[in-house]
């Protein structure tokens, strides 16, 4: 995955990885006494490096997994620790992957904060997320050329080796800005006013009712 991304922004596959990077400061806080101004209040998950003598070529790596509702997933560990059988175990509990919680509500602030300041410095932001978590965005226009992109998905796709093995694999890059990108995660518009109104009423109606 690296080594596809680095040869993608920084025309080099063997750039180095470097993990969680400090990105954000706290600012003064409104009654201006904290000592903490100063504390890292965010960071980058990784960043490819390229050292070009005394110059450096980065690129920012932001990854995405989908979270799951439903019971929590240590009950199939344990079951996994616990059994002899071969393979992979039906699930224990039910449980459903949330592209909601996982897009919206974890990954689009990630993309609003720290795009700007990365677009002000000339960089590009790569987010790494797997097929059905792409498939799950509303529809979004693409870049006509990487030179015109702020945000590049980097697409993989899990594959099964013969020897049963499951690995990542690359399926697709897509360029694209972020307002696009914000649109694709939002995935939603507004219910009519009228119809919010109704609803909204019958709930009343209900709260009311002895």
């Amino acid at each position: 995955m690296y080594r596809w991304i680095g040869e993608s922004l920084l025309g080099d596959p063997e750039a180095i990885p470097v993990g969680e990077i400090p990105f954000l400061q706290r600012v003064p806080k409104i009654r201006g006494d904290s000592p903490l101004t100063a504390r890292e209040v965010g960071r980058i998950d990784n960043v490819l490096v390229v050292e070009k003598g005394a110059a450096l070529e980065w690129c920012p790596v932001e990854k995405q997994a989908v979270y799951f509702s439903g019971r929590k997933m240590a009950h199939d560990f344990k079951y996994i620790a616990e059994t002899k059988d071969e393979g992979l175990p039906f699930p224990q509990f039910s449980r459903r992957p949330d592209y909601r919680s996982s897009g919206p509500k974890r990954l689009l602030p990630q993309l609003q904060v720290k795009v700007p300041t990365l677009r002000t410095w000339g960089k590009k932001m790569a987010v790494v997320v797997d097929e059905d978590f792409f498939k799950e965005l509303g529809a979004i226009n693409e870049a006509n050329h990487l030179s015109n992109a702020e945000v590049v998905w980097f697409v993989v796709r899990y594959a099964e080796r013969p020897d049963g093995k499951v690995h990542l694999e690359p399926a697709r890059m897509f360029i694209t800005t972020l307002e696009e990108s914000v649109r694709g995660l939002v995935a939603a518009i507004p219910v009519p006013r009228p119809q919010f109104e109704e609803t909204l009423r019958a709930k009343l109606k209900q709260n009311l009712t002895p």
